[in-house]
């Protein structure tokens, strides 16, 4: 159904005075609420008359004393990854690796250390190939560098920095 001149003006009139547009649309039938926001939209329409209820303001509910504590929480915002000071691990002290327990990918198998050492993309990249303690794939002094107890990595609480 299309949009007359009677049912326009009809609806002018009604959206003046102050119904939905749910209600527009039952009172023009055939035609959805959707439809009745669109024309009013496209008319320009607006300034509608308050209903009685919404005209006059709520009267607001006396608070008790006491019974809600606002608790104040910091007012930090946005990403806070570097708001934060946290202390630098120290690097493991670097072991040499004598040259003939050194291997390559293509070297190392279940028995063998498999921590690198070095940047992949360099040429002297290897691994450490050391003998692997049982059931894991890295040597006893890389496993205490990987597998640290949790009490250990955990950090005191960050400080803010302001």
């Amino acid at each position: 159904m299309g949009w007359t001149e009677e049912r326009v003006a009809l609806l002018t009139k009604l959206w003046a005075d102050g119904l939905s547009a749910s209600q527009i649309a039952a009172e023009l039938g055939g035609i959805t609420r959707n439809a009745v926001i669109g024309k009013v939209h496209r008319l320009g329409l607006s300034g509608r008359a308050k209903s009685p209820s919404s005209a006059a303001p709520r009267p607001r509910k006396a608070r008790s004393s006491g019974h809600m504590l606002r608790v104040q929480r910091p007012a930090i915002r946005g990403n806070t990854a570097l708001a934060y000071e946290y202390e630098v691990e120290p690097e493991p002290d670097l072991v040499e690796i004598p040259a003939e327990q050194r291997k390559t990918l293509l070297q190392l198998n279940e028995r063998t250390c498999h921590w690198p050492v070095g940047d992949p993309g360099s040429p002297d990249f290897f691994f450490c190939g050391g003998e692997a303690a049982t059931d894991l794939p890295y040597c006893s002094f890389h496993s205490r560098v990987a597998y640290q107890p949790a009490a250990d990595r955990r950090r005191a609480k960050p400080s803010f920095r302001g």
